[in-house]
C-alpha cells in the first residue's frame, strides 16, 4: 500500500491523520483511467488564452478525479509508541503494572519474563520489514526505520504564534519588496498567434487530441512527462492542493494536458497566479528562536510549477553558460564545495610562499539573497546575456506579483504581494542568483573574488601591507550590491588574516563596509570547512571529531538492536563516514599526525562495530584526491583547470611536480595529488 498522508491536528499525546491509502492496483488504475478518458480539449477550449482560468479549472478537476477514486479513512496514532509495541505488549505492561501494585513478586517476576520475550519478538519482527525493505529498495522507508531504531529526533519545522504573529511574520519576509523604478519592459506581448500543432518527437504524440502553442522554447511531450515521474512523492503538496505522488504515478496520462499548459505559459509570458502562490513554512534556524529573524521562509508552491522551472532551467542554463562567471562555483557540472575551497587555499598558499607576503580573505554574508532579487534588474541581465526577449518577459511575471501568506502550526496568516525576489525552495531561485550576480566577476594576479551561490569572499594577495586593490575591489563590491540592491549584512560578514611573518611593520586597519568594521576572526567556517589564520586545519578537525562521535553512537544503537551487517555499512557510509571525510580532499594531505591519528580512531571504532575492515582516512584521501585531480585535468571550465594541464608532460602520462618553496604548500591539495597520481601511474 502507498499512501497520500495529510496533517490535520496535531496535540502533545495524540496525531491524527487523514490516509489517502491507494492499492497500487486498484486505486491508481482507477486514476490513470479517469485521467486516460478524459477529453481534455473540453475543459482547455472554453478558456482560451485565459491561463488563470485554464489552471484553476485543470486543477479543480484534477482534486476532483482524487476526491472521487482515493478513499479516506481516519487513523489514530499515539506519537509515544514505538512501532514494535503490539497489543500483547501494551496489555502486558498493564500486568506488570498491577502485579507491582498487588506486591506478588513471583508474578512481577514471570510478567516482566514474558514482557522481555514479546519486546525481543517485535524489536525482531521490525528488523526483519526493514530488511525486507532493503531488498526492495525501498531506501526512504528503511532510513525511517533506522531513525525509529536510533532514537533520532528531527528539529521540529512548525512556529507556533497567533493570527497576529503570522501577518507581521509574513511582512517581515516580505520587507525586501522595495520594487525600484527602472526602465519600462522590453517586450510588451500582443495577442498570440493562432494554435497550431507542436511537433512532439515522443512516440505515442498520436493519443492526445491536444494541439499546444508554438512556445519560445522547444518543450516535447517526452520532456514533460521525464520531468513528472521524476517527481519526489514524499514532497508536501503546494497551495493548488496536487500531490505529487499523484504525477509521479499519472505521468503518461496528464503530460498531454500539461504540455499545452506549459507551451501556452511561455507564449503569452505569464505564469498562472495560482502557480506562483507560495505556503511559506518559517523553520527556526535555532533550538529556540526569539525573534523573526531565527525562522527561515521556505516556500511550499505548486508541484506543477516546479516541473515547468525544471525544463525552463534545462533551457536556461546552455543560453548563458558564456556570460557566468568562472569563479562561480555553485551549480557547475563537476565542479563544488571543494573545488571552491582548494582554489582559495592554492592561491593563497603559492603566494605565501615569497617573502613579505600576506592573505587577508573577507567573507561576505548577505539578508535573505533569493528574496532580494529585482524581477526587472534580473530580466535586463537575461536579455543582456542572449535570452529570448520572450522567455525574459515570462521571467519578469514569474518573479513578480507573487502571492504568499505564512502558515504556523495553528493558523495562517493574510494573503499579501511580493514583487521582488524567488522564493526559499523554488527551482529556479538559486540559480536565478548566480545570473544575477554574474555581471560582477574580478581576478587578478593579487585580488579575486569567489562565489559559491550566496557565499562570496573577495581574497587579497598582500605583498608589504599594500592592500590598496583588495579595499579597491572591496568597496566596488559593496557599491555594484547596492546598486542591484543586495542586502549585506556587515555584522555577519568577517575577515581572515593569515600572515606568518614573524614581524608585523604596520598595524593593518580594518575593513570597513557601509560605515561599519568588519571583525576580524581567527576561524571561520567557509562552506562546512573550517579554516584559521594558520591554516593547520585544527579547528575542522576538532568539529569533525565531535561531529563523527555523534553518528558513532547511533551506529552503536543500530547494532544493540540486531540489525544486519549490509544494512550497518550502508549508514556507515551515509551517515558517519559522510561526516568524518566531509571536505576530506581539501585536508587530507597537510593536517598533522596527531589530527590524523584522532579521526583514524573514530574510523577504528566504527570497524568495531561492524566486524568489518574498512578504508583508513589515507586510503579514503589518496583515492579521493585522484579523482579530484582528474576530473579537473578532464573540465576546460574548471577555475584551476589551466593549472593543472601546465603540469602535463608531453613525454609522459605523469605530471610535473608543481614548484614549492615551504612546507606548508608542498602539503597542500595540488602537489600532493600530483605526487598520489604519479604513483597510481607507475604502478
Amino acid at each position: 500500500m502507498s499512501v497520500f498522508v495529510r496533517l490535520f491536528r496535531d496535540s502533545p499525546r495524540m496525531v491524527n491523520f487523514t490516509l489517502y491509502c491507494r492499492s497500487c492496483i486498484e486505486t491508481d488504475e482507477a486514476l490513470k483511467d479517469c485521467f486516460e478518458t478524459t477529453v481534455w480539449e473540453e475543459l482547455c477550449g472554453p478558456h482560451g488564452e485565459d491561463i488563470d482560468r485554464l489552471t484553476d479549472c485543470i486543477t479543480d478537476y484534477i482534486n476532483f478525479c482524487v476526491e472521487n477514486t482515493v478513499p479516506t479513512r481516519k487513523v489514530r496514532c499515539f506519537s509515544n509508541n514505538k512501532p514494535w509495541i503490539t497489543p500483547e505488549i501494551k496489555a502486558l505492561l498493564k500486568e506488570k503494572k498491577r502485579a507491582f501494585k498487588s506486591g506478588n513478586k513471583e508474578e512481577l517476576r514471570a510478567v516482566q519474563k514474558e514482557l522481555r520475550r514479546n519486546i525481543r519478538q517485535g524489536k525482531t519482527s521490525y528488523k526483519r520489514k526493514l530488511e525486507e525493505k532493503l531488498q526492495q529498495n525501498n531506501v526512504s522507508g528503511v532510513w525511517r526505520g533506522l531513525r525509529t531504531i536510533t532514537g533520532y529526533n528531527e528539529p521540529s519545522t512548525q512556529a507556533e504564534g497567533d493570527q497576529t504573529w503570522v501577518n507581521d511574520l509574513n511582512l517581515f519576509f516580505n520587507r525586501f519588496d522595495q520594487l525600484p523604478t527602472l526602465s519600462p519592459p522590453l517586450l510588451h506581448l500582443t495577442t498570440p498567434t493562432p494554435i497550431v500543432p507542436h511537433p512532439d518527437t515522443s512516440d505515442d504524440s498520436a493519443r492526445s487530441p491536444l494541439t499546444s502553442p508554438t512556445p519560445t522554447l522547444p518543450l516535447t511531450k517526452a520532456q514533460v512527462r521525464k520531468q513528472l515521474s521524476r517527481t519526489k512523492a514524499r514532497k508536501a503538496s503546494g497551495p493548488d492542493g496536487i500531490s505529487p505522488r499523484l504525477l509521479r504515478t499519472c505521468a503518461d496520462e496528464l503530460c498531454s494536458v500539461m504540455l499545452y499548459m506549459f507551451s501556452l505559459s511561455l507564449k503569452l509570458g505569464k505564469v498562472p497566479q495560482l502557480w506562483k502562490t507560495s505556503c511559506v513554512v518559517p523553520v527556526p534556524k535555532t533550538s529556540r528562536p526569539t525573534d523573526f529573524k531565527d525562522y527561515r521562509p521556505v516556500a511550499l508552491t505548486s508541484h506543477l510549477m516546479k516541473t515547468m522551472e525544471r525544463l525552463v532551467l534545462t533551457h536556461l542554463r546552455p543560453m548563458v553558460s558564456q556570460s557566468m562567471d568562472p569563479l562561480q562555483f555553485a551549480y557547475q557540472p563537476g565542479i563544488g564545495v571543494e573545488d571552491a575551497v582548494i582554489f582559495l587555499l592554492d592561491r593563497a598558499l603559492s603566494h605565501l610562499d615569497q617573502t613579505g607576503s600576506s592573505v587577508r580573505v573577507t567573507f561576505f554574508d548577505f539578508s535573505s539573497a533569493f528574496n532580494t532579487i529585482q524581477p526587472l534588474l534580473l530580466r535586463d541581465k537575461l536579455v543582456h546575456m542572449g535570452v529570448d526577449q520572450h522567455l525574459s518577459a515570462w521571467m519578469l511575471d514569474y518573479l513578480s506579483n507573487r502571492l504568499q501568506y505564512v502558515r504556523s502550526r495553528h493558523c495562517e496568516s493574510d494573503m499579501i504581494v511580493c514583487n521582488t525576489g524567488a522564493p526559499q525552495g523554488t527551482v529556479l531561485a538559486p540559480f536565478l542568483f548566480t545570473v544575477y550576480t554574474a555581471d560582477f566577476m574580478s581576478s587578478s594576479a593579487s585580488c579575486h573574488l569567489q562565489k559559491f551561490s550566496d557565499d562570496s569572499a573577495v581574497v587579497g594577495l598582500i605583498m608589504d601591507d599594500d592592500d590598496r586593490e583588495y579595499r579597491e575591489l572591496i568597496q566596488n563590491f559593496v557599491d555594484w550590491c547596492q546598486r542591484n540592491y543586495l542586502q549585506i549584512n556587515a555584522g555577519k560578514t568577517k575577515e581572515l588574516v593569515v600572515d606568518f611573518r614573524r614581524h608585523t611593520h604596520s598595524t593593518i586597519a580594518p575593513v570597513n563596509i557601509q560605515g561599519r568594521d568588519i571583525e576580524r576572526v581567527d576561524s571561520y567556517k567557509y562552506l562546512g570547512v573550517h579554516l584559521n589564520n594558520k591554516l593547520d586545519w585544527s579547528h575542522n578537525t576538532e568539529a569533525l571529531y565531535k561531529k563523527g562521535q555523534s553518528r558513532l553512537y547511533l551506529l552503536r544503537r543500530l547494532r544493540s538492536f540486531g540489525v544486519q551487517g549490509s544494512l550497518l555499512k550502508t549508514f556507515y557510509d551515509s551517515v558517519v563516514a559522510s561526516a568524518i571525510f566531509y571536505g576530506a580532499v581539501c585536508w587530507c594531505s597537510s593536517i598533522s599526525a596527531a589530527e590524523k591519528k584522532r579521526l583514524e580512531k573514530l574510523v577504528k571504532k566504527a570497524s568495531s562495530v561492524l566486524g568489518l575492515p574498512l578504508d583508513s582516512m589515507q586510503e579514503v584521501g589518496e583515492r579521493r584526491m585522484v579523482a579530484k585531480l582528474s576530473s579537473m585535468m578532464e573540465n576546460d571550465a574548471h577555475p584551476m583547470y589551466e593549472s593543472v594541464s601546465s603540469l602535463c608532460s608531453s613525454f609522459s602520462v605523469r605530471l610535473r611536480h608543481p614548484k614549492c618553496l615551504k612546507e606548508r604548500h608542498r602539503r597542500s591539495f595540488l602537489p600532493a595529488a600530483v605526487r598520489q597520481y604519479n604513483l597510481s601511474c607507475s604502478q
